[in-house]
């Protein structure tokens, strides 16, 4: 088996909602996306099977998972089962990692 590089900024971006890009790499079993957003961007209400690992890398957002809110800055990591409805509105300018388990086949 050999291993896969990639530089982030080289790899290709697509608009989740409008004011992000967002850039994925997928393994065999899982998705990470990094997610770049301005300030004041809503990511809607939404659900998937997917088990979903979100750490802020730079700026805040507050992200709802099961009605409950939470604001997240850099060095929080917040850890979303499958299924479970959840949104998030950025604070400001922020960069975001997002791991996803099983992998996003909507994202490849």
């Amino acid at each position: 088996m050999n291993a896969e590089y990639y530089t982030i900024e080289e790899l290709e971006t697509r608009a989740l909602v409008p004011g992000t890009a967002a850039r994925f790499v997928h393994s065999e079993r899982m998705t990470v996306m990094f997610l770049e957003a301005q300030g004041d961007v809503e990511l809607p209400e939404h659900s998937h099977p997917h088990e979903q690992i979100t750490q802020v890398l730079e700026g805040s957002l507050v992200l709802t998972v099961g009605g409950t809110e939470r604001t997240l800055t850099p060095g929080q990591v917040a850890v979303i089962p499958g299924n479970a409805v959840h949104s998030a509105k950025t604070l400001e300018p922020s960069r975001v990692m997002d791991i996803f388990s099983p992998v996003r086949e909507e994202y490849r």
